[in-house]
């Protein structure tokens, strides 16, 4: 098995570690640990796209861009709201974590877990495949 390979197990194990966190952080009512679990479901989900596609970088919005331009415009392989949960996810996140105003909406957070979810599920389908 290849180095990459191994990565990629990683980054997935980390994704679904990351998504649980979450679930389990929005049934006890830690909304903003919950946001940011969320986020880095989908980070490490695209990460593992990525080193599959052998680009690599740990800047959140190279590879937020890399996705869009790749995924969504070019290849035409994820709708456009693959991206619109991507980015609501890190908005989301940078709110939960820096702006000590912000207060999360309960119900938003709850469909945003769904949302997460069948985004994770569409890239390991994908990831599958190829």
């Amino acid at each position: 098995m290849e180095f990459s390979e191994d990565i990629i197990k990683k980054l997935i194990r980390k994704s679904d570690d990351a998504f649980c966190s979450a679930v389990f952080n929005f049934k006890n009512e830690h909304f903003e640990t919950c946001q940011n679990r969320l986020y880095y479901a989908i980070f490490y989900i695209v990460s593992s796209l990525a080193y599959k596609e052998k680009f690599i970088t740990s800047k959140h919005s190279q590879l937020m861009g890399w996705f869009n331009k790749k995924y969504i415009y070019e290849d035409k392989i994820f709708e456009e709201k693959m991206f619109a949960i991507y980015k609501e996810a890190f908005t989301n996140r940078q709110k939960s974590d820096y702006d000590f105003t912000y207060l999360p909406d309960k119900d938003e957070i709850f469909s945003m877990i769904e949302d997460v979810k069948n985004f994770i599920n569409e890239i390991k389908c994908y990831m599958s495949k190829v």
